[in-house]
This record gives C-alpha cells, sequence and structure tokens, in this order.
C-alpha cells in the first residue's frame, strides 16, 4: 500500500494538517511578496544587498520543508500542544515582522546611515528571527509525528543559518 492509500484510509481527518500546512504555506508566499516590496523600497533608496549567493539555499531548504509536511504530514495524527508551541512561535513572528517593518525582508539588505533596530525582540537578542524560524522547522513537524524530518531540517537550516548569520553580522559591521 503506497502512503497515499495509507493516508486516505488511515481514520485520522485530513482536514485539519491540510488546514495547518495551508495556512503556512500562504504565511510564506505572503511573506515573500512583503519581502520582495521591501527590498525594492530599501533598494530605491540606496540600500545594498549582501552575500546573495546563499540566498538559494535559503529558499530550498524552506521549499524541501513545506514539501515533505504537505507529502508526509496529512492522515497524521496532530500532537495539539506542539501545535500550541507552533502558534507561539507565530505570534514571535510577528512580533519580528512588526519591529522591523518596512526593513524587513528575506534577503540581506543594509541601508546605510540607518541605525540598527534595537526595539521589541531585538532588545533580547541579536536574530529573533532566526530563533523563530529555528523553532518552526523542529516544532512543525512534530506537531505531525514526523521526528526525523525535524531532525533532518533542523540540521539543514542550521548549516544555512551558519552562513546566514556570519553574513548578515558582516554586512550590519561594515555599515556601523
Amino acid at each position: 500500500m503506497s502512503a497515499w492509500q495509507e493516508m486516505w484510509s488511515s481514520g485520522v481527518p485530513l482536514w485539519p494538517a491540510i488546514a495547518i500546512l495551508a495556512f503556512v504555506t500562504l504565511q510564506r508566499l505572503a511573506e515573500l511578496v512583503l519581502a520582495r516590496q521591501n527590498t525594492a523600497q530599501l533598494l530605491a533608496h540606496g540600500a545594498r544587498e549582501y552575500s546573495p549567493g546563499h540566498y538559494p539555499l535559503i529558499v530550498a531548504v524552506h521549499t524541501a520543508w513545506l514539501a515533505v509536511l504537505w507529502w508526509l504530514g496529512p492522515g497524521r495524527t496532530i500532537h495539539w500542544p506542539l501545535l500550541a508551541l507552533f502558534v507561539m512561535l507565530q505570534l514571535g513572528r510577528v512580533w519580528v515582522l512588526r519591529t522591523l517593518g518596512p526593513r524587513w525582508t528575506t534577503r540581506i539588505i543594509v541601508l546605510p546611515g540607518a541605525p540598527l533596530v534595537t526595539g521589541g525582540p531585538f532588545r533580547f537578542v541579536s536574530h529573533p528571527n532566526y530563533l523563530v524560524v529555528i523553532g518552526e522547522i523542529a516544532v512543525l513537524p512534530l506537531v505531525f509525528g514526523l521526528p526525523l524530518v525535524a531532525i533532518i531540517f533542523t540540521a539543514l537550516n542550521g548549516l544555512v543559518l551558519a552562513i546566514r548569520i556570519r553574513a548578515e553580522n558582516r554586512a550590519l559591521s561594515q555599515v556601523a
């Protein structure tokens, strides 16, 4: 029996997983639109992009993570306390987005002369968005009872973030 046949015959309702994954997918797509708009505005005001070479790796990891969750998640039991934790991470995501406002992008875009953001979650940590992403990539697979997916993608994300954070810190130190 294929994975899809098992899923359809498992007796576990599909709609909760599909609703969760649709939300996350639509959220990511909306964020890409917002990031593209913010990037265009920042560049129009003299900002510069730094270290774009690793960006396709970030996109690949996130796309693969979502694709694997769409493949394996529907038809699995939802672990509701972990979903509650994922929702809390979304509140952290919103806090970061609101704090950065038009300076939030998915790329490393630095506006010369603009002060570093030090309010909101940035009062506590240098890269709060990355902490949220680390949590999301680990927790959402666990919502569906997929610990191996959580481990694999946490490791892949960690490798990409090591490159990203180093590049971002270098970029910010050049304009500070």
